[in-house]
């Protein structure tokens, strides 16, 4: 479980990073997309923070089956985030 929580934190870091640079882009071009960005990217932020959140206060509840698979969820959207801050940056 202990994993499946660094991803997590680690897909939060990412989205701040995100965030910080979808909300430069949007001060500058006003665009709608750039504010759309913002706002995906917010809600993805939450919804990490909460994962980790949930991981930690209720990880004994999880069962030892489905920790491969909250890791592997994590471990996927850590790389399409790696993919979108590289294409953005």
């Amino acid at each position: 479980m202990d994993a499946a929580i660094v991803l997590s934190a680690l897909n939060a870091l990412l989205l701040v990073g995100l965030l910080f640079f979808y909300g430069r882009i949007a001060v500058k071009s006003r665009a709608a997309l750039s504010y759309g960005l913002v706002v995906f990217a917010l809600f993805l932020l939450a919804q990490n923070l909460l994962t980790v959140f949930s991981y930690a206060s209720m990880a004994p509840l999880f069962g030892e089956a489905t920790v491969p698979y909250l890791c592997t969820m994590a471990a996927l959207q850590l790389v399409a985030l790696l993919a979108l801050l590289r294409f953005t940056v």
